[in-house]
């Protein structure tokens, strides 16, 4: 197993994983848009576990002006943590979150912050497992203006 950042060669196959991961939302030009978002100000930081030049999961790192439960800010934050079903329960998801925690502290970070929906109990289940503790549980609200 091996976990690194994401390099431009890995793009296309972080777009398809982001897909399953987020099917509601539109592919348009996630390439190009992929590649801003790692170079933005603050970037996306990728955190890839690669085997033979395949792409089997991914955990996306963003900072944070305000994080729920947290203190600190700016505050890196999981916005987005992907492991391809048939490699699940392998340690690919601990290894990926260990790059992104190992990442923080190392840039002198003291939370990580993180979230997922409210009926995704296996999401719950696996933060709490690698640490995580449950802040609050948030009902989000949208009105067409």
């Amino acid at each position: 197993m091996s976990v690194r950042l994401i390099n431009d060669a890995d793009i296309p196959q972080w777009v398809e994983l982001r897909a399953k991961l987020w099917p509601h939302e539109s592919l348009l030009s996630l390439d190009s848009e992929g590649r801003a978002a790692l170079v933005a100000d603050p970037p996306l930081i990728v955190f890839v576990e690669d085997e033979c030049n395949t792409i089997a999961g991914f955990l996306e790192l963003g900072l944070r002006s305000v994080a729920e439960g947290c203190t600190s800010s700016p505050t890196p934050y999981v916005e987005g943590w992907y492991v391809e079903h048939d490699r699940q329960r392998r340690g690919i998801g601990r290894a990926l979150m260990q790059a992104a925690e190992a990442w923080s502290r190392a840039k002198g970070y003291t939370e990580l912050g993180s979230d997922t929906e409210v009926t995704n109990t296996l999401s719950q289940e696996v933060h709490k497992a690698l640490g995580f503790t449950e802040q609050e549980t948030l009902v989000v609200f949208r009105k067409d203006l």
